[in-house]
């Protein structure tokens, strides 16, 4: 029944994303995720042999998640319980929604543009033309949807809510520690490797997902040409298929805390002068894409 689940919450999560109300009365578990590694950051991030302790602190809370996601499946009504669990764990509604207020946002003014989509990335907005804005939008849209709804969908198909709640424990922990600063490259080190490890096909699987929805089999050339380009091992697979659909050149120069990066272009020969419509073109590209997976989670039912 585990297919039947996964497309319940998938489902709810489209209908209904992120409930202001709820989250306004009741704390949201990647909150409580968040704070739990914040503090085991604090509290072990110091002295000697802090990969070590980083290595011991990610298996600490991925054996946690194991542990409470079996916990809530054997409560009474767990089988509705696991449906409600990976309906919040997943990020299609929410992810849409925000990719979307990024080409609102330009359509008012190019500040406006910029704030919106400030609130999605995390490299310098401050000196973004439209283009970039628009560019950082869409792949913040590629990323995101391997990383928020195809990776824990997929986990969630192979492990269940344990499963689903590792990978958002691990996800999470690599987006807070898992960067190569003087504080986390060593620390973080372990989150970083197991989430790249458990993203290794959910990615790829994006991609796929993403050509098959469009019909666009021949962008396999671009995919399998740029996605190694990225400096992840894995956002570039959903990105470079992005860009192939759409005709768009993504990635490219950007600035992190005021330092210019030249990242190289992913398929660079697509159209570099792009704006609001091609955002609400990657938004259509998110749906279309969900509905396939939804499809193909049903059909995965209706034969096992």
């Amino acid at each position: 029944m585990q297919p039947l689940a996964l497309a319940a919450a998938l489902v709810l999560d489209a209908v209904f994303g992120e409930p202001e109300r709820l989250w306004s009365r009741v704390t949201h578990p990647a909150v409580i995720m968040g704070r739990m590694i914040d503090a085991m950051d604090r509290r072990f991030n110091r002295g000697r042999g802090r990969r070590a302790k980083g290595a011991v602190a990610i298996g600490l809370l991925v054996l946690l998640a194991l542990i409470a996601g079996r916990l809530v499946a054997a409560l009474p009504g767990g089988a509705l319980l696991e449906v409600l669990a990976t309906a919040v764990l997943l990020a299609q509604r929410s992810l849409a929604d925000h990719v979307a207020a990024v080409a609102t946002g330009l359509r008012a003014s190019l500040a406006e543009g910029r704030r919106a989509v400030a609130r999605i990335v995390g490299r310098d907005t401050a000196a973004m033309d439209a283009p970039a804005v628009a560019r950082a939008a869409i792949e913040s849209a590629a990323e995101n949807l391997s990383d928020g709804v195809v990776a824990p969908a997929f986990w969630f198909l192979v492990g269940g809510l344990p499963g689903i709640l590792v990978y958002k424990f691990v996800n999470t922990a690599d987006s807070m520690i898992g960067h190569r600063t003087p504080r986390h490259e060593e620390f973080g080190w372990a989150a970083a490797r197991l989430d790249d490890l458990l993203n290794l096909i959910p990615a790829r699987l994006t991609a796929l997902l993403i050509a098959l929805a469009h019909r666009r089999l021949d962008a396999r050339r671009v995919i399998l040409r740029d996605a190694p380009l990225h400096r992840s091992p894995n956002a570039g697979w959903p990105e470079a298929a992005m860009a192939a659909v759409l005709g768009i050149a993504l990635s490219g120069p950007r600035s992190y805390h005021g330092e210019r990066r030249d990242f190289p272009y992913v398929n660079a020969e697509g159209r570099h002068d792009i704006g609001a419509g091609e955002i609400d073109a990657a938004v259509a590209v998110l749906w279309r894409t969900w509905a396939l997976m939804l499809a193909v989670v049903l059909l995965g039912w209706l034969i096992t």
